[in-house]
Formats: C-alpha cells, structure tokens, sequence
C-alpha cells in the first residue's frame, strides 16, 4: 500500500475483515479482488474523496442497511458499493454479513447474466478490409463473439473517421495474431 494512499488504515481494516472470510485474495486490474471457487466476490478501492467496498453481484444482496449504490447508473448493472468517507465508518460486524451473502450467493450460483445484445453491425471500413484480406477475415471469424464485439466498438466508437481509421490500422496486427483488444488486461 503507498505511503501517500489516504485510505491506507482504512485498506487495511478492510483487509483484515476480509481475511475472515473463506474469501481468496487476488490481484485483478491491478487492485485486490476477492474469490470464491475462482469467482469474483468483493473488492475494495481508495479514491479520492473516498474508498468504497463493491460486490460483483451485489445486485443480489438483501442490503438491510440500504448502503449499496450503482456504482455506473445505467451502465452497472449487477455490481453495487458501499462507500465510506473515513475509517471509523466501517462497521466490522455489519461489513462480514454483507460478505457471508456475497459468498452464500456465488455459491448457489446467483450471478448476473448479460442479455443478448441484438447483433452489431460490422463497419464499412472494417467489412471493405476484411473482404480484400482473406486472412485476415479468417482470424476475425475465427476470434469469439464477444471479441469480435470489442473491436467493432472500438472502430465504431470514434467520431472522426480519421480516428476511425488509425484504430483500424492498429487492430489489424492483433485480429491476424488471434488477440483480443483487450486481452492484455484479462
């Protein structure tokens, strides 16, 4: 934990009430998250005005002290926080009821599932270069759904062709090597 973290007590509070749980710690997007049977659980994080404790599927948590937030209104969909603003916020007893539910419902399988989203069209410039490279419309085809998703996003995403373009160019060099775009991070 860095010297200059505000919430490093506090980081370490929580940590300490996690490790009384059958939760196992692992490090995900370079922060602490916390698993059971290798599924995320719970995590925890210091921000700037304050440090929040999140449940992956909080959606389904009972919340009987109605502290959990969205996170993302509208882009969250089963992740929930509960946010402090100081160390002497974090109520031990009331944070491990909390995580004895969390684990309870990865157990009995309760988890958010992402609904089919309708399908995305490929963009033109995407279509025309696949079209005059074979090989590389075989490694896209050959890439998952849900990647092939990301990288028609990431094109469509971009306002400017020329954004649009020079994102192109640099996809083109991970969809032959088989790559995900954001396969670095996972």
């Amino acid at each position: 934990m860095p010297k200059n973290n505000p919430w490093s007590e506090a980081m370490s509070k929580l940590h300490d009430i996690f490790s009384k749980t059958e939760l196992v710690e692992t490090t995900k997007w370079g922060m602490p998250v916390y698993t059971v049977n290798g599924k995320n659980v719970a995590g925890f994080i210091g921000m700037k005005n304050h440090f929040a404790l999140w449940f992956y599927n909080g959606v389904f948590l009972s919340d009987p002290y109605q502290v959990l937030v969205n996170a993302q209104e509208g882009k969250t969909k089963a992740m929930r926080q509960w946010r402090f603003e100081s160390t002497e916020d974090i109520d031990e007893v009331k944070i491990l009821e909390y995580l004895k539910e969390a684990i309870q419902n990865e157990k009995d399988g309760k988890s958010w599932k992402p609904e089919k989203g309708r399908e995305v069209e490929i963009p033109s410039l995407l279509e025309e270069k696949l079209n005059e490279n074979t090989k590389l419309k075989e490694s896209f085809e050959a890439l998952t759904p849900f990647k092939q998703k990301e990288y028609i996003e990431y094109i469509n995403e971009a306002k400017r062709e020329a954004t649009k373009l020079s994102r192109l160019e640099k996809i083109i060099p991970m969809i032959l090597e088989g790559k995900g775009l954001n396969d670095k991070y996972r």
